[in-house]
């Protein structure tokens, strides 16, 4: 969900509020839950550049997304001041956790747009990492920051002191072109994707969880992962900036989609990402984006902390 701030409410309490309201719905205490388990939920919250700029403008996450290709988007999809994301296995959870903290929030917030989405199928990656299908077919989220290093690398703020241990958030959803790319035979789909539709091997060879040699050539000189391959086109090496974790879900209405969510510590990793899939992504030809935001998600709280507390003072 992604709503904006109504200009006179001030921002902390209402932070706080939300923030205390996550602690009891999660803990499973708050009659609003109305009897059913909380399980697995998990409520992210983000703040958009409008009020990080408020804070401080040179802070990340202050900045907007810039425009690219292939966008068909109302103004009301663009941008926002507040990021909920809710997530659970109960379905009947999300709807229920949404309207309770609406309530909380009350007219200071004014909704903008609201997208559900579900994971697919996962499939094993590596030591005990899974990744689920996209409605392509094909594994979606196999690359990214998943060892320590690599989070503390490419993921988590370290600095400056108010957003330490948060992150920055994209949020694109799609539409996708499913009857146009079903009439590609498989081959093709796959020298679409740079991945094996069925296991999720880069075309360069390997396992699931190997990255794509994308030096590797048949013996005539083609590239075995082709030139305006995705795995090419988005490969971080490639573009030459850090790892993103990447979150998508798949939608249905009002067309076959994707919700796709990335997190990084520097907003140029996606930006710089999407350029170069700009430029040459043949898996572009069958998306639309119809949404489009950026978020600075803030770290976690707790009772003597509470939620935004250290950004805004």
């Amino acid at each position: 969900m992604v709503a904006d701030l109504v200009d006179a409410a001030p921002v902390r309490p209402l932070l706080a509020e939300l923030g205390e309201a996550i602690r009891t719905l999660t803990a499973g205490t708050d009659a609003r839950l109305m009897g059913l388990e909380p399980g697995d939920l998990t409520v992210t919250i983000g703040v958009g550049p409008r009020l990080v700029r408020t804070v401080d403008p040179a802070l990340p996450g202050a900045k907007d997304l810039p425009r690219f290709s292939r966008e068909q988007i109302a103004s009301r999809a663009r941008g926002g001041d507040l990021l909920i994301q809710i997530c659970a296995d109960d379905a009947l959870v999300v709807p229920v956790v949404a309207a309770a903290l609406l309530e909380r929030a009350g007219d200071r917030i004014q909704e903008r747009w609201r997208q559900s989405g579900v994971r697919g199928a996962n499939v094993p990656v590596d030591r005990g990492r899974a990744a689920p299908r996209n409605l392509f077919g094909f594994v979606d989220g196999i690359v990214g920051p998943h060892t320590r290093a690599e989070q503390e690398r490419d993921l988590w703020l370290s600095r400056p002191a108010p957003v330490a241990d948060g992150t920055l958030a994209v949020l694109r959803r799609m539409e996708l072109d499913l009857p146009r790319f079903a009439k590609l035979s498989v081959a093709e789909q796959e020298a679409v994707f740079g991945r094996h539709r069925a296991t999720g091997v880069p075309l360069s060879g390997g396992t699931i969880a190997s990255g794509p040699d994308l030096g590797a050539k048949t013996p005539d000189g083609r590239y075995l992962v082709p030139a305006d391959a995705h795995a090419r086109r988005a490969h971080a090496t490639a573009v030459g900036v850090g790892l993103m974790l990447r979150r998508s879900y798949s939608t249905d209405g009002p067309a076959p989609g994707l919700l796709f969510m990335s997190f990084q510590n520097d907003i140029r990793t996606f930006t710089s990402t999407l350029t170069s899939m700009d430029n040459s992504d043949a898996l572009l030809e069958y998306t639309t984006t119809t949404a489009s935001a950026t978020f600075l998600v803030l770290p976690g709280f707790d009772e003597r902390h509470p939620l935004g507390s250290r950004l805004f003072r």
